[in-house]
């Protein structure tokens, strides 16, 4: 068993909403303990793709996704936050002052509060069946970086805005780009797939990949669609079909879960005391999954659970300014 940590807030979690609670709640003047099971800071967004330009953070009409993790690690920095990266918070005990968290890795943390927001386990992508054989030569399920794929025809298969951004994020590197989803009608921001519509990017829908074939490396799909099967040559397939998080842990703790989201209130309290969430892990009535969004709701579970820490603390914080 490592040795135990102590602080007035755990947050599981490094991601975007995860580091904007760390700095939040030293704002507030807690001491803060950060958990991710992933060995980096910044969540999905590092992993997957750091080189993707996003466009829903308020003061920012475009900003490079790792660009926005580093402003976000160094704004936590003012926190002088503890970070236990590599470790999955695994273990939950709850104190009538606290609660008590073990990692996979023995590591216990003692907390005032628990903020989950994410970092639970490592992520996994849902697979295309038709190509799962070729992962790693040729099919990936992400693209951390674009320029691998520079000089390449490139099949991308998926609707979100996942598959709809990289599309657009490599039609200026590849040599061609074609995009298949199964369904008419796309999941991506309208705005994302107006500007898809009107790029050069090859679009085909209502159509599904039915096979992938080559030899060392993936060489040619089979396309399935209305006008029947079309054989495509390509270098690269880009299967963005989402991924799947292990929530195992937080059914084990009795976290109220709705499908594979934490059901929170307006205050961003789960079921169990002292146990918070924000985030894209979050579920509630007229929820919307977007990074600002996520940080509104760290402040709002921040400022709540002040006064469960620190009774001596309102909710209200103040003004920011009034600090300096």
């Amino acid at each position: 068993m490592s040795a135990g940590l102590e602080a007035d807030l755990l947050v599981v979690g490094a991601g975007p909403a995860g580091l904007y609670a760390t700095y939040y709640a030293g704002f507030r003047g807690l001491s803060v303990v950060v958990v991710d099971a992933l060995d980096q800071l910044g969540g999905q967004m590092s992993v997957l793709y750091p080189e993707k330009p996003v466009f829903d953070v308020a003061g920012f009409p475009r900003v490079r996704a790792q660009d926005l993790v580093d402003r976000l690690v160094e704004q936590a920095a003012l926190a002088a936050p503890t970070y236990l990266l590599g470790h999955e918070a695994s273990l939950l005990e709850q104190l009538p002052d606290g609660v008590v968290v073990t990692t996979d890795r023995g590591t216990r943390i003692r907390a005032g509060a628990l903020l989950i927001t994410g970092g639970m386990g490592r992520f996994t992508p849902r697979p295309l069946p038709a190509g799962d054989a070729f992962a790693g030569r040729g099919l990936r399920y992400a693209v951390p970086r674009p320029s691998e794929l520079a000089g390449k025809d490139v099949l991308v298969v998926g609707g979100g805005d996942s598959a709809v951004d990289w599309a657009l994020c490599l039609e200026p590197l590849a040599a061609s780009v074609t995009l298949v989803h199964r369904r008419e009608a796309f999941r991506a921001h309208e705005r994302s797939v107006d500007d898809l519509r009107a790029s050069s990017v090859r679009v085909l829908t209502s159509c599904e990949v039915l096979d992938v074939r080559g030899g060392d490396r993936v060489a040619e799909v089979d396309v399935t669609g209305p006008d029947g099967v079309r054989t495509l040559a390509v270098d690269e397939v880009v299967a963005a079909l989402g991924f799947r998080a292990d929530l195992t842990a937080l059914s084990s703790w009795g976290v109220e879960l709705d499908r594979r989201y934490v059901r929170v209130d307006r205050s961003m309290r789960t079921n169990l005391p002292r146990v918070f969430a924000a985030g894209d892990v979050t579920a509630f009535d007229g929820k919307v999954r977007l990074i600002s969004v996520g940080f509104g709701e760290a402040a709002l579970a921040v400022n709540n659970l002040v006064p469960v820490v620190r009774p001596d603390l309102p909710v209200t914080p103040g003004h920011s300014s009034d600090a300096a």
